[in-house]
């Protein structure tokens, strides 16, 4: 028997995966743990028949063998059903749109997503498997998404749910119905409920976030709670608020939140609930009211974190200027820097700011020679570093301004933008708990993530992370892991490359790093960087936080300090803008400034600038490489500047070594056929291979890497570089000068270029003979073979047609690697032979009699290298 069941007090969401996961699972049977919502009971009194949901009373739990458990994942939810997710033998499946906590179920199969409503993802397994949906169903449906997601208005609310509301939207969904059951009227114990909940209100303040605790009793049970919190929120318009009721013997409490510094869920965890950031719930039995209460406060207290202020959103060090700097040149700065003002200086005091606006506006009138003073605004609002953002927000919307100087002794320590304003109070409120899910497995991964640092790499290098924040600590730094290591842990990948960025002096950093292991440090005063490389092998690289810029376009990158926000801004992509604290007091805390992580969830590789490939060229060829190593998109944006740096020939200005090294990094690749397309469909093959036609090498290409893997399989040592591999079955169509001039042209080493002529001039020989039944001795064939390099042999398999070849080349590999004489050169002296060019040829001579089966036992290899060298010219034996 299988049941798809629920939590206990079930609302329309926990309905409405239920009815989703049915479509799912069409033999099960849905089945409610416990009570109901007042809506859900008034809406199944409505559905029974059809619906057809049992009560626990109306199934054997020994039956069961499956359960799919939607809308939680709490074990303590599901009253006396919990048992079942223990019971051996019986498989668990679960559905699940809640952040995890300690102690949830665990199952074969997890589908687990950070979206408004359980029932989004379900309507997406739904949409993916084109199953029918009818009217009454995404009534449902839309009910449980238009609850959860407060009509798509919480801030848990994403693309996602929208993407579900529209689709059960085309499929009939009424929105009558739906407004009935969610617009529901107050009954009279809940209006008493909420005048009493409205007389006791507190208001509190706790590190500056302000809350509102309303407290109530009653007799019997009241149903509603959630409904009566939401009318509390509605009338304080804070950004918390928690309802504490006693009720039949227990103490029920309700929260909201509207600010990333108040977690309701961490919170009400603490009292045995759950929830999301913004809203969570708890039941605590057998309690009074004001031990609970009392509790909540301590538990509140300790949890409510100081409001983001100035300090922590600011980019500093801040480029500024002088009255006297003329408007061209202040034009040039802002462009250097991506900066859309400057605070203007004189001396250490800041008198006034200049925006792009102002700059673009007097280079019209052709005044690009006067000095900024004229055209600054000399009326300066500032902030100190310890005022709340929202106090920033508020000073640039009553005086209409983008930027604002930083003062701390009225002397400027950072700037703070419209842009910093409103990613701190909008984007990375609705990011904070977004999950990234990776290729593999549907794990779902937070803003902070230390476990994952921990899981995700080994012990040497999570424990290097750690030193590296205790000591950055101690010099009184921030330090951060950028980059692909980020990208790769939200991913599930393994990465060991780790680049560190630290924001005061990175190379003081790398010393100290290197003192404590004992390891070597190798420092680059000029980029700023340092690395370390300890006695296990392991290598990590340390930079000061830097900021680029290029004279030109495809230039090489000028390099300055700067700040954490300016070192991220300068990547090629959003994916590789992310950096991860490593300072004891944030450990694991992800800052994404750019949308990185819903890029990575989107499966979108974004550029962070109109202009990032024609700064950088050689970033269409990183693209293409991430594209179709994480199986992703350029976004359409992104696409189209591609396109038209191809256009404009943007790689022909790079040099010919920096653009063969991000060809070697796509060679590396595991299946490097599908960049290589990719090039060819954006029109940059034919420049970087203008001899080559791709056409007919990509299927090639594309099977190479099994017959990499096959080979490996066979032996699983001496395989030769794989890079060489791909770049030997990209050229093998190929005419041997044409070649040879592409390797020539990107500067490859003597030995890789006789590699790539070497095989063009007997791969085909090689699988003629493989191919053949009877095509010669055995050590014929193993000639043809042992000719080529072995990073030929890769496409040498992938050529051979059918078992009989292929099972041929296996022999010859092995006669190649293993089957050789078993006397050496010494036994030859031992005959009394003297050493000189004849004992390579009788080795040689004897290896052939070996292979074809002439000779098999060490006496027979003595008497056979005794009879040739004995009529050998110019072999005398030594006296």
């Amino acid at each position: 028997m299988e049941i798809i069941t629920t939590h206990t007090n079930a609302d329309l969401d926990a309905l409405a995966s239920m009815v989703a996961a049915q479509k799912l699972y069409p033999g099960a049977v849905m089945v409610f743990p416990g009570t109901l919502l007042r809506n859900v009971e008034e809406f199944m009194a409505l559905h029974k028949d059809t619906l057809n949901v049992k009560s626990v009373k109306e199934i054997k739990p020994e039956l069961v063998k499956k359960v799919i458990l939607v809308d939680t994942k709490t074990p303590g939810r599901l009253d006396k059903l919990a048992g079942l997710l223990q019971k051996p033998g019986v498989e668990v499946h679960i559905y699940d749109h809640h952040p995890p906590c300690e102690g949830d179920a665990r199952g074969t199969l997890e589908v687990i997503g950070m979206v408004g409503a359980t029932t989004t993802l379900l309507i997406e397994k739904i949409r993916q498997l084109r199953l029918p949906v009818t009217p009454l169903e995404a009534t449902v449906f839309a009910l449980g998404i238009y609850e959860d997601t407060g009509c798509l208005t919480f801030s848990n609310t994403t693309a996602r749910d929208a993407e579900a509301v529209s689709f059960v939207l085309a499929r009939g969904a009424n929105l009558a119905v739906v407004n009935n059951f969610l617009d529901r009227p107050l009954t009279e114990k809940q209006r008493l409920l909420l005048k009493t909940l409205l007389v006791s209100a507190e208001y509190h303040d706790v590190n500056g976030i302000r809350f509102l605790l309303a407290q109530g009793k009653v007799d019997e049970f009241v149903a509603g709670l959630d409904l009566l919190t939401h009318k509390l929120v509605d009338f304080a318009h804070l950004d918390a608020v928690f309802t504490v009721v006693e009720m039949e013997e227990s103490v029920y409490v309700v929260a909201r939140s509207s600010v990333p510094e108040v977690s309701v869920k961490d919170i009400l965890e603490e009292l045995g609930g759950g929830g999301h950031p913004s809203a969570a719930s708890a039941i605590v039995r057998k309690a009074k009211i004001v031990n609970v209460t009392d509790r909540l406060l301590e538990i509140i207290r300790a949890r409510v974190k100081p409001p983001a202020t100035a300090s922590a959103i600011m980019s500093s060090p801040v480029k500024t200027i002088t009255p006297t700097t003329v408007i061209e040149e202040a034009g040039r700065i802002m462009l250097r820097y991506g900066h859309s003002g400057l605070p203007v200086l004189k001396g250490e005091q800041v008198v006034g700011v200049i925006s792009r606006r102002d700059v673009e506006k007097a280079l019209q009138h052709g005044l690009g020679h006067a000095p900024v003073k004229g055209f600054m605004t000399s009326r300066l609002v500032s902030v100190s570093p310890d005022v709340p953002v929202s106090g920033v927000r508020e000073l640039m919307i009553r005086h209409d301004i983008g930027r604002l100087p930083v003062l701390k002794e009225g002397k400027l320590v950072g700037i703070v933008s419209r842009t910093d304003v409103l990613r701190t109070l909008h984007g990375e409120v609705e990011n904070r708990h977004q999950k990234v899910y990776s290729v593999c497995n549907h794990e779902i991964r937070y803003k902070n993530i230390k476990e994952l640092i921990y899981r995700g790499l080994p012990e040497e290098y999570s424990g290097i992370m750690e030193r590296a924040g205790i000591i950055a600590n101690k010099l009184g730094f921030k330090i951060y892991a950028a980059g692909g290591v980020v990208r790769d842990l939200l991913l599930g990948m393994e990465c060991l490359d780790i680049d560190l960025v630290v924001e005061g002096d990175g190379i003081e950093v790398a010393r100290a790093l290197g003192q404590y292991y004992d390891s070597r440090v190798r420092i680059h005063p000029k980029f700023h960087t340092a690395t370390v490389l300890f006695p296990g092998g392991q290598q990590v690289d340390v930079a000061t936080a830097r900021v680029e810029f290029y004279q030109y376009p495809a230039a090489m990158p000028q390099i300055e300090t700067s700040s954490l926000h300016q070192d991220l801004y300068r990547r090629d992509f959003t994916i590789n803008a992310m950096a991860v604290s490593l300072n004891e007091s944030d450990f694991g805390e992800i800052v994404d400034f750019f949308g990185g992580r819903e890029d990575l969830e989107r499966g979108l590789i974004r550029v962070l600038h109109n202009l990032s490939f024609i700064e950088d060229p050689t970033r269409l060829l990183r693209g293409i490489r991430f594209e179709k190593r994480y199986y992703m998109n350029l976004e359409p944006q992104t696409l189209k500047l591609a396109r038209e740096a191809v256009r404009s020939k943007m790689l022909a200005k790079v040099s010919r070594e920096r653009i063969w090294e991000e060809l070697k990094h796509i060679l590396q690749e595991q299946r490097p056929g599908l960049a290589l397309s990719r090039l060819r469909e954006l029109g940059i093959f034919e420049f970087l291979f203008p001899t080559v036609d791709c056409i007919p090498v990509e299927p090639v290409l594309d099977e190479l890497p099994l017959s990499i893997n096959v080979l490996r399989a066979w032996n699983p040592v001496g395989q030769g570089e794989s890079w060489m591999s791909y770049l030997i079955a990209l050229l093998h169509l190929t005419e041997q000068e044409q070649a040879d001039t592409l390797c020539r042209h990107y500067n490859l080493a003597n030995r890789q270029r006789d590699k790539v002529l070497k095989t063009l001039a007997g791969w085909r020989k090689a699988v003629d003979a493989l191919g053949k039944g009877n095509g010669g001795t055995m050590s014929e064939l193993v000639k043809q073979v042992a000719g080529l390099p072995r990073e030929a042999y890769p496409l040498l398999l992938t050529y051979l047609p059918d078992y009989a070849s292929r099972s041929r080349f296996r022999r010859v590999l092995s006669a190649v690697y293993y089957d050789r004489p078993a006397i050496t050169g010494k036994d030859l002296l031992s005959l009394g032979f003297k050493p000189g060019p004849s004992f390579k040829a009788a080795m040689e001579a004897l290896w052939q009699a070996r292979l074809d089966g002439l000779v098999r036992t060490r006496q027979e290899e003595l008497s056979y290298v005794k009879e040739y060298l004995s009529g050998y010219e110019g072999a005398i034996k030594s006296v």
